[in-house]
């Protein structure tokens, strides 16, 4: 069944009514007919089931059936401090990490960054933030997760998170500190908030594992191999939600 995030307000109206790109993939990409079904989530942890009532030029309108709480939302609140990649490795990092489960993203510029603008990155907020709604419509999310405006890596460091979050950086350096033991110390009854730093193509400067480690940041190893910048926080966020025992 196709999904697709609309607002909670769009939910006000009886039938839904989708405008814009979303009625124009229903009628000219997906070509769907009168009485087919599509799932629609609220961005705010909720889906229905919808009915396709009416089709125009430049609307869909839709009958909700049924509403449910969607099933594929993470209890384990992940935020990903990705560093900005060159080409279009940081947009793979964002679709498949919304997969696995991520909750919000914060591109980050760092010291070895081959992409340093800020202005350049924000930029590209848009076909980002189209990225990350494609991902989690395509498998399921309840929650569409957020896109922060870009930070300079000193600044993100820097800033006071909410109280109990445990801040983490994957860094190639790192040798004793495992990330599998820092989870075990972790309590994911609750709900545990997780922050994940990653570095870019050249990996994090000496100074900016230092200054990490003074705002209380611990740097974690994933393993006696290498991994690429896109591929950490992928590989880091699969692994603290196999830990939370939600993978």
């Amino acid at each position: 069944m196709h999904r697709f995030f609309v607002s909670p307000e769009a939910f006000a109206n009886h039938p839904v009514v989708l405008t814009g790109d979303q009625a124009h993939q229903i009628r000219r990409v997906l070509r769907l007919r009168l009485g087919e079904r599509v799932e629609l989530l609220d961005g705010q942890g909720y889906a229905c089931e919808a009915i396709l009532i009416a089709l125009g030029e430049a609307d869909a309108k839709l009958q909700v059936v049924k509403r449910w709480a969607a099933p594929g939302e993470p209890r384990t609140h992940i935020s990903l401090f990705q560093a900005v990649l060159k080409g279009d490795n940081f947009a793979w990092a964002l679709q498949k990490s919304t997969e696995v489960g991520v909750s919000r993203f914060v591109p980050t510029i760092c010291a070895r960054n081959v992409v340093d603008d800020l202005d350049a990155a924000e930029g590209k907020r848009d076909r980002w933030e189209r990225i990350i709604q494609e991902a989690a419509e395509q498998c399921g999310r309840g929650r569409l997760p957020e896109l922060a405006p870009a930070e300079l890596l000193p600044q993100a460091l820097s800033y006071q998170p909410e109280k109990g979050t445990l801040r983490l950086m994957a860094w190639e350096g790192e040798q004793a500190n495992r990330l599998r033991d820092v989870l075990a110390g972790c309590n994911f009854t609750d709900g545990a908030r997780i922050e994940v730093f990653v570095g870019p193509e050249g990996g994090f400067a000496d100074e900016e594992v230092a200054t990490a480690r003074r705002y209380g940041i611990q740097p974690v190893t994933l393993g006696p191999r290498i991994l690429r910048a896109e591929t950490a926080g992928v590989v880091a966020a699969t692994l603290i939600l196999c830990a939370a025992g939600e993978i």
